[in-house]
């Protein structure tokens, strides 16, 4: 039984939390406890769910306490009814194989009941539900009595307050949720082109739910805002606010009290009528000890700490707390520009940041727990990104942006393209999309308004985004722009992503052209109409990247390891992107055709890499000119090929470490357009005297040119130090080795690059919206069948607080280049690769002579308990 105990007298202001004890009666299972704040408190436990379809019983009946759900499906919420029917044993993993094609999409069809019973020791003055995500219609009773219904809950982007004070009861409370699922038409939860789409389209309590016990004067909506002093960063002025509200029918006298990280204190008094809700800020105007001196700022990753600050709203009538509400935020300011081609960028605290980032996507299930969320936003940060895009997608919880704050992570975060086109939405569309009635304006306007309170008091977030490929209707843009004015007017919004001109905004200043498809490294340089490097690019990439071998091992039956079958292609994107095929006439045609598929990933890693660092590279050699990149995209949904940094099991593919290394703020990057070789220092402090250093080596691993340069790097900037000559080499590929060296001769940078002779050529003519066609390949097939190499490996392992620490020490005392080597964790009896795992390179080459020292960390739950075993192979090392 699920226990909750009523808001109690508290003896002063800031008093103690009070005690939250929950056992839960429906299933008779052991408690598991879990406080948003003081006075809210999840419903997460001992839930049942069954269809509607196999029950004749009432919402009345089955509300009614101590009625026999025993026999319906446990669940745990959040969750949608795929995700507890898979979680519980009824429906066979659909992540593998072709499983999710057999599952039976009638039984999804009717509504679903969702039901569980708790109790409450001691009532409150006022007590509320809260559902903070149905997907997408419910109908609700609480002890027998419906308390909301479809006709007033539904959308599935609207947070839902319930009030149920005189419906509550002191000691045991049945709960029963009757979810509708979303018909076509209706703007729900989507994955677009990404991923097959889930049997129950995601329908239930995607959300939490949760249960507000508050005295007679209740504090929501807690907002602070900065407006800092962006010369100096002296001052950041605080203005906070909250909606404080007289929860009874007698007037009451409030004394509203605000902390700042226990550095300072505001205090008001409020008289409030009986039910009156009033919005109160308190400004730095009115109470000057709300300016912070040098205030701590929150910056991105790579440009500084993101500091947080805790800010504590407590309310309390006749001594004694009433309610109490707890938040973080950070101070920071953030703006757009346009540069001087008429770009739009973003500048966090007056600084130009240049958007490096990755598209997110949650769990197939919307699944995700909160450990595997961090897992992936410590990712993030590891990839020395700095962006997260949530299309769509708004976290399940808040713990995503909890982390984001945490890590330094930019959120840019809006609505999807689902609701935009027919294919997706199952309704009609015109060149505003699919939101076109009166009555789907208002519910989308309230549905972001919903949104943006719940999430504006993250630093993280930067940007809210009103639309995806096309402009939101006039009137509905208008309507979200006066609706961010109301709540949040402290962020810029972009009315599409694509290249658009709005009559109420203008021209959004960025672009969605593509591709999504493969195209070889030197399109990024020398493109300069479609998805090339300049401007900001909200979402783009090269396409497929399949996993190391063992992920595919993992997601496909044996039989259909080798050759590729419809397995393969059930297991990429949808539409344009359910094959590999332009991915391997590229593989292929530039490395050789495969001939396992221990042959194909190894191959794999290698165009991952090169296809992904030339990407990002010329998006940060290109600047200013270049103001953002959106990688399509980080994570994927479900065990796939396509469109990821890391796959579903959270291993990391060449793409990964091409994505760290590019983004590395001291960098040495070879222009594939002009052919310069490209110093690059995005850090605060300037280099004087440093030496850029250039070899040539051909496929025998004899040096063909050596070359050098000193230069000083300013703070911030990038310059070309020398050019690679022209190479008439006997084959057709070569190695590029740079070293970027301190005075005192010290390494601080390297970059390796396989090139050739014979350059990709790009039919541009034929380009379409998704890919640029290849009318003749580049020739690195040499690169393939290298001479073999030995190199010395050593390795230990050393037990660290939360996990293991792998050290490894690697040499080549050869004459012959090691290419391409992959250091690798598995688990000793399962063969599986560990993950999540954080080396600071792979995918590394050695040049003769040359050692490395590299290091990795992976967390206790990386093996699932199994014993590690290290394990390090390269392109011309053998197996």
């Amino acid at each position: 039984m699920q226990r909750f105990f009523g808001f109690c007298r508290f003896p002063a202001v800031l008093a103690a939390a009070f005690a939250v004890a929950l056992t839960m009666a429906a299933c008779r299972q052991a408690p598991e406890t879990s406080a948003v704040s003081d006075t809210t408190i999840e419903i997460r436990d001992g839930w049942r769910i069954v269809s509607s379809a196999t029950m004749d019983s009432s919402g009345e009946e089955i509300s009614a306490v101590g009625f026999d759900a025993s026999a319906w499906t446990p669940a745990t919420v959040p969750t949608t009814v795929l995700a507890a029917l898979v979680a519980s044993g009824a429906i066979e993993d659909p992540y593998f194989a072709m499983n999710l094609e057999e599952i039976d999409t009638s039984q999804f069809d009717a509504p679903w009941w969702y039901r569980t019973e708790f109790e409450v020791e001691e009532l409150s003055a006022d007590a509320r539900l809260i559902f903070l995500g149905i997907n997408y219609r419910a109908d609700v009773w609480l002890n027998g009595r419906q308390i909301a219904t479809a006709d007033e809950l539904y959308g599935a982007f609207r947070i839902f307050d319930a009030e149920v004070t005189g419906t509550l009861n002191a000691g045991t409370n049945a709960l029963a949720v009757k979810v509708h699922p979303p018909q076509p038409g209706e703007p729900t939860i989507g994955f677009v082109d990404w991923n097959p789409e889930p049997p129950d389209r995601n329908m239930g309590l995607w959300r939490g739910v949760e249960l507000r016990l508050t005295g007679a004067v209740a504090v929501d909506d807690v907002v602070v805002r900065n407006d800092l002093d962006l010369e100096s960063y002296a001052t950041a002025a605080l203005t906070i606010g909250a909606t404080v509200s007289n929860r009874t029918d007698q007037a009451a006298t409030a004394v509203v009290t605000a902390v700042v990280d226990e550095i300072l204190s505001v205090e008001t008094r409020l008289k409030l009528e009986p039910g009156e809700h009033r919005e109160i800020e308190l400004t730095a105007e009115e109470f000057p000890q709300l300016v912070l001196d040098r205030p701590r700022l929150w910056w991105p990753n790579n440009l500084g700490d993101p500091n947080l600050y805790s800010l504590e709203v407590t309310a309390a009538v006749d001594g004694e707390v009433s309610d109490h509400q707890q938040t973080n935020f950070g101070v920071r300011h953030v703006e757009d520009y346009f540069n001087d081609e008429g770009h739009r960028g973003y500048k966090i605290n007056g600084k130009e940041v240049l958007i490096r980032g990755g598209g997110w996507v949650d769990d197939l299930m919307l699944a995700d727990d909160d450990r595997k969320v961090e897992d992936q936003m410590r990712y993030v940060r590891h990839l020395n990104l700095n962006t997260v895009r949530l299309e769509g997608f708004w976290g399940s919880s808040r713990k995503l942006f909890d982390l984001a704050d945490r890590y330094g992570i930019l959120v840019m975060i809006g609505w999807s393209c689902q609701w935009e086109w027919e294919a997706y939405l199952g309704g009609p569309v015109d060149e505003f999309g699919g939101i076109d009635t009166e009555e789907e304006q208002e519910l989308i306007a309230r549905s972001l308004r919903d949104q943006v309170v719940w999430l504006r008091n993250h630093p993280s977030v930067f940007l809210w985004v009103l639309a995806s490929d096309m402009l939101p209707r006039p009137e509905l843009e208008q309507r979200y722009l006066t609706t961010l004015d109301e709540v949040d007017p402290t962020r810029p919004a972009l009315a599409a992503c694509s290249v658009r001109i709005s009559d109420v905004s203008g021209p959004t200043g960025v672009k969605m052209n593509g591709p999504y498809g493969y195209v070889p490294p030197n399109y990024w340089y020398l493109d300069r109409e479609r998805g090339g490097a300049f401007g900001f690019n909200t979402e783009t990439g090269p396409g497929a990247q399949p996993p190391p071998v063992e992920s595919i091992r993992r997601m496909l039956p044996e039989e259909s390891w080798w050759p590729m079958d419809e397995q393969w292609e059930y297991h990429c994107g949808r539409h344009n992107f359910n094959t590999l095929e332009r991915y391997l006439a590229a593989l292929e045609n530039r490395y050789g055709k495969a001939e396992s598929l221990e042959d194909f990933a190894r191959k794999a890693q290698v165009v991952n890499y090169e296809a992904m660092r030339a990407m990002f590279e010329s998006f940060s050699v290109r600047r200013p000119s270049t103001t953002g990149l959106i990688q399509w995209m980080l994570n994927s949904a479900w065990p796939e090929m396509f469109w990821q940094l890391y796959d579903h099991y959270l291993v990391p593919n060449g793409a990964y470490y091409a994505t760290r290394d590019a983004n590395r703020p001291l960098h040495l990057v070879y222009d594939y357009a002009d052919r310069g070789v490209v110093a690059v220092n995005d850090t605060a402090e300037s280099l004087a005297d440093v030496s850029v250093r250039m070899r040539v080596f051909g496929t025998d691993s004899k040096v063909l040119v050596d070359e050098s340069a000193t230069l000083d790097l300013a703070a911030d900037s990038r310059a070309v130090a020398l050019t690679v000559p022209e190479i008439a080499a006997q084959e057709k590929s070569y190695f590029l080795d740079l070293r970027l060296v301190n005075a005192d001769g010290s390494e601080l940078a390297s970059n390796f690059y396989w090139l050739s002779t014979q350059e990709d050529v790009l039919d541009w003519e034929a380009s379409e919206w998704f890919v640029t066609p290849i009318s003749r390949y580049g020739d690195l097939t040499a690169v393939t069948r290298l001479p073999p190499a030995t190199i010395e490996v050593e390795h230990r392992f050393e037990p660290t607080e939360d996990g293991t620490a792998v050290h490894v020490s690697l040499s080549n005392p050869t004459d012959r280049i090691a290419f391409f080597v992959a250091l690798e964790v598995v688990g000793a009896e399962s063969g599986q690769l560990a993950a999540p795992i954080l080396w600071d390179d792979n995918y590394v080459s050695l040049i003769p002579g040359e050692s490395l020292e590299i290091h990795g960390t992976f967390p206790s739950h990386a093996l699932d308990g199994e014993e590690p075993v290290f394990r390090a192979s390269g392109l011309n090392l053998g197996d």
